[in-house]
């Protein structure tokens, strides 16, 4: 199914690594290289000329988004023509999504300012019937199943009848009329279809303990078939081509690592474990709509992996590979109902990317756009895998980007957390990365425990550690940069957004002489309060929230306290710049506002941006520039102006 994937503070992605590259390596060449040019920041920020191609279901059209007014907004042309039209006109804010619904039709989301109270929309391909399709204050619309065979519905999630839950619904995507297809009790979490589009599935939590339920048909009852805690993972990608009982699924039950299993759900019971991987956990599977077969498994190392499964998807990734390069990452990101034209996207470390035309019949690519032609990948810096043993013995996966023709030896350098926290960093092009070594800084990126992707046993190692052994992972790659002699141990700052801020404030209270700047990006400051306002369709998930934070009702309050940085504004001493959207739903203005305050109230400057029209992360053009100079100026004060003795 396609399905348009809003990423909550709980998800996203990150590598591992096999081997630690030798200090030598990592400086290799750099000394034949000359220095990169300063590049004017907005070049890593400003919006693609073109981007997120999709084809149309018939093949014979093809929509991407482009800036109308900086704002990107869908725009469609014939696949082999060349006149454009623009079928939307938003000039607040980026569009967030969208997809083909039928050959005429498409859909799109959007939210306003930054509140995550996503929209739904359909408009024609001709610009014209454009319609709100879920115009309901303060609701939440989530795709359910885009219903690819059926022209005109699909099936939607909203929680308008309860803020905390979603209903199913069908719904027309002409004229917005919905049809409720079950009545959510309260303790269902989320729901999925079989390849007919009928609702066959849904999760159930109370907190802790999650449920699959299953039925054979629509006109059947729910049943339970498994519960397992929230820690193990049975995770049902889809159904067995026949839409019986059994199911293609992600599994880490009996085991540390995610694997793809077959599962009965009449017996309750793995039938075949198709694919594992010793070292990491596999992040999905694919398959073919048309021909009906499962076609590629992913997993994560230094960089993405495919597992075959599908002589044609196998030829068509070496095709890719052998025209365009190995170094590249490919996608297909679109094709048509014949699946005989496919879009892929190709992508680096070094560039954005670029679009490609693939014809099945023929083997032959063509080149659609680059989505950042006026940046020269000569002048970006190598991502490159690193790893280093914390204190207690864990390995930590990472990556260290070392600036362009400048010797890595006594570097200022930024450390930049991932957000999450239970999520991953990827390999690839990193536009704040890549800004910070084109102006001569260090960049490490460590997957700290709990980072996804390593298995049960290193994700669990983070509950109720944060400020705590999840910070000695972010602080032992410090201590491990200065001891191959790359950091310079004066001129070290800490940089994240999301939990990443919150690693950011930790840092420069729990372990102030390490840092001589920090910069917090929607980071949260206080336990407290973070966890009182977590958004309303997080409420099913505080239990489990309480197990993996903490419980400010027990005696885990005593640690939250100790590990909320807002409670300890007295140890800071390295300048500190914090920036926050108004209307962030996930770590509310609040975290930040009160972090500013117990510093100024301490007489302690700092600089604060906050953006009245933005949530988590500042999506608004001119408010990325804003935020990124302001960035860069402040790091390039306090590491290369004023240097902490």
């Amino acid at each position: 199914m396609k399905k348009l994937i809003v990423v909550f503070f709980l998800a996203a992605l990150i590598v591992s690594c096999k081997e630690e590259p030798k200090k030598e390596e990592l400086k290799e060449s750099v000394a034949a290289l000359e220095p990169a040019p300063e590049i004017p920041v907005e070049d890593f920020f400003k919006n693609s000329e073109k981007r997120t191609f999709r084809l149309s279901p018939n093949g014979e059209f093809v929509a991407y988004m482009a800036p109308y007014k900086s704002r990107m907004n869908i725009h469609v042309r014939k696949f082999d023509g060349e006149e454009v039209t623009r079928v939307t006109s938003v000039e607040d804010r980026d569009l967030s999504g969208y997809f083909w619904a039928s050959d005429n039709r498409l859909v799109y989301i959007r939210d306003k300012g930054g509140n995550e109270n996503f929209h739904l929309f359909a408009v024609n391909k001709d610009g014209s019937n454009e319609k709100d399709l879920t115009p309901f204050d303060g609701v939440r619309a989530q795709i359910i199943d885009d219903l690819s065979e059926d022209p005109l519905h699909m099936i939607v999630g909203l929680n308008q009848r309860i803020p905390q839950v979603f209903d199913p619904y069908r719904i027309n995507i002409e004229t917005g009329k919905l049809e409720l297809l079950y009545e959510n009790p309260g303790n269902i979490t989320g729901w999925q279809t079989d390849h007919d589009g009928k609702l066959r599935l849904a999760y159930v939590t109370n907190g802790v303990d999650n449920t699959i339920m299953y039925r054979k048909n629509e006109t059947d009852a729910f049943k339970e078939v498994i519960t397992t805690n929230f820690k193990q993972t049975l995770a049902p990608q889809f159904f067995d081509f026949d839409n019986g009982s059994i199911v293609y699924a992600v599994s880490n039950l009996g085991r540390d690592k995610t694997a793809v299993v077959k599962y009965d759900l009449e017996q309750n019971k793995e039938l075949e474990q198709i694919f594992i991987n010793d070292e990491v956990d596999v992040d999905g599977m694919s398959y073919s709509r048309k021909r009906k077969v499962p076609t590629t498994i992913n997993y994560t190392t230094a960089k993405l992996n495919r597992k075959f499964l599908d002589k044609e998807t196998e030829t068509i990734f070496k095709n890719l590979e052998s025209k365009l390069g190995s170094n590249n990452e490919y996608y297909i990101t679109s094709s048509n109902k014949n699946e005989d034209k496919f879009l892929v996207y190709a992508g680096d470390d070094k560039t954005r990317g670029a679009y490609y035309h693939y014809d099945k019949a023929t083997g032959n690519i063509y080149h659609m756009a680059d989505l950042s032609p006026w940046i020269n990948p000569k002048h970006m810096a190598d991502m490159k895998p690193i790893q280093y043993t914390s204190r207690d013995g864990l390995t930590i996966n990472g990556y260290l980007t070392l600036p362009v023709g400048i010797e890595a030896k006594r570097l200022p350098v930024i450390i930049n957390p991932h957000g999450g926290p239970w999520a991953r960093d990827n390999w690839g092009f990193n536009s704040e990365v890549q800004m910070m070594a084109n102006r001569g800084y260090a960049v490490l990126q460590m997957n700290f425990r709990g980072s996804t992707g390593y298995g049960r046993q290193f994700w669990e190692s983070s509950f109720k550690k944060w400020g705590q052994e999840m910070q000695n992972d972010i602080t032992d790659g410090v201590k491990w940069l200065i001891e191959e002699g790359i950091a310079d141990p004066k001129r070290v700052a800490i940089y994240g957004g999301s939990y990443g801020g919150y690693a950011t404030l930790a840092g420069i209270t729990n372990t102030p002489e390490l840092y001589a700047a920090a910069v917090d990006y929607v980071g949260v400051s206080n336990l407290f309060t973070f966890m009182e306002t977590i958004p309303p369709y997080w409420e099913p998930y505080k239990e489990m929230l309480y197990e993996m934070v903490g419980d400010p009702k027990t005696k885990d309050s005593i640690m939250m306290k100790a590990n909320s940085p807002v409670f300890h504004v007295d140890k800071i001493e390295a300048a500190l710049f914090v920036a926050q959207g108004a209307n962030d739903p996930r770590v509310v203005q609040a975290e930040s506002d009160q972090m500013v305050e117990a510093l100024r109230k301490k007489g302690i400057i700092v600089e604060y941006m906050l953006k009245e029209d933005e949530g988590h992360g500042f999506r608004n053009e001119e408010n990325r520039f804003d935020f990124y100079k302001s960035m860069i100026t402040f790091l390039d004060d306090n590491l290369k102006k004023n240097i902490k003795m």
